[in-house]
């Protein structure tokens, strides 16, 4: 039985969009005409008990399929580069492909500040359900989509043939941008990045905006958008928003062994371990320790560090941190801490970033406040 969704969709706009939630209803009218069960193939993957569990379409009624479409859910279609409808079961491994959850599609368009006939260069096509929003609010000749994935790319072509829409998509390195299609209005990532690759900033417009999800190795993130001046030079402020998105492949963590304690160095903490259960200390403690990964070791707020490039280790037990090797990884994020913790301990919206062809800059207050170099 062929169900319609025009309810289904009219359901979740007011979802996203009900009681004043979003400032730019044109985001919400996009929503309401976009059929997203056009963009999520024949199955999905569920979480559950550490696998993830394909969702096939033929295997439930047409009515619980699209309830489930239309929830704001990311539905995760690509584990390890195995998409759900390929999977014989349940899977182990890490996301690498979403149909993204729609209220953060739309807010990450609202942050970047889309005007009426801006041109916009999109990094990460995805299953392309993003770049029908904004082909529907912009018009498919002002949207370029860039994905790194040949398979994605082909499918998300289909998908937006299917739902009447003909950006210009392009299959390839989004860190690179797409140089035969600049100047750009902007660039909306809709993956996270480790720094601002530079195509990015060549290919704007002096003026133009970059909106994306900053991110690192220890899995925090903050939500930016960056103004380029008529000098190079792109800065911005981060928001509040806790959100998050899958690293650009090409950012990903390295392959990394299982992690072993080695001996090191004890002493006593001057903060307290427990604070990079905090969504901003964490990411604070990224800023500090760039190419370090993080995990809790248990219940009772002890933590692990580790750095990929170097090996080094640091690790929290009982009030005490143990270091070891040539990174002091505790100290770098000990002195961070403090320095957040000396400003009032704020959210993110309290730092903010500077970026240009030779350093990127991650301030916390003002530009000459404490600050942070990106690994570029």
């Amino acid at each position: 039985m062929t169900v319609d969704s025009t309810a289904l969709r009219r359901a979740l706009t007011e979802r996203i969009c009900g009681g004043g939630a979003r400032t730019d209803r044109a985001w919400c009218a996009a929503v309401g005409a976009v059929a997203r069960e056009l963009f999520v193939d024949t199955a999905v993957y569920r979480s559950g008990g550490g696998s993830w569990e394909p969702v096939r379409r033929a295997d439930v009624s047409e009515e619980e399929w699209l309830g489930l479409v239309y929830s704001d859910t990311t539905w995760v279609t690509q584990v390890d580069g195995t998409s759900a409808a390929d999977a014989d079961g349940p899977v182990v491994g890490s996301p690498t492909s979403s149909s993204t959850l729609p209220s953060l599609v739309v807010r990450t368009l609202e942050v970047a500040g889309l005007q009426d006939g801006d041109k916009v260069l999109e990094i990460g096509t995805g299953t392309g359900y993003s770049t029908a929003i904004l082909c529907h609010r912009l018009g498919e000749g002002n949207v370029t989509s860039v994905e790194f994935d040949a398979g994605l790319a082909a499918s998300a072509a289909g998908h937006l043939r299917a739902a009447g829409y003909g950006p210009t998509l392009v299959n390839g390195d989004g860190l690179q941008g797409h140089q035969e299609g600049a100047e750009y209005d902007a660039v909306v990532a809709t993956c996270a990045v480790r720094y601002i690759p530079r195509h990015w900033l060549w290919q704007l417009r002096d003026g133009g905006t970059i909106t994306t999800a900053l991110s690192g190795w220890i899995l925090a993130s903050g939500l930016i958008r960056l103004t380029l001046d008529d000098e190079g030079a792109a800065t911005g402020r981060f928001e509040g928003d806790r959100i998050s998105y899958m690293l650009a492949r090409p950012h990903e963590r390295p392959p990394r062994p299982m992690f072993h304690r080695l001996p090191g160095q004890s002493r006593a903490s001057r903060v307290d371990p427990g604070l990079l259960q905090d969504w901003t200390g964490l990411f604070v403690a990224q800023l500090a320790a760039p190419s370090a990964e993080f995990w809790n070791s248990g219940n009772d707020g002890r933590v692990v560090l580790a750095d990929v490039a170097t090996g080094s280790q640091a690790w929290s037990d009982a009030g005490e941190v143990h270091q070891h090797g040539p990174l002091r990884l505790w100290d770098q994020v000990e002195d961070a801490l403090l320095a957040w913790q000396g400003a009032g301990s704020p959210d993110q919206t309290a730092f903010g970033m500077t970026v240009t062809d030779e350093t990127q800059t991650v301030w916390l207050g003002e530009p000459g406040g404490p600050n942070w170099q990106l690994p570029v």
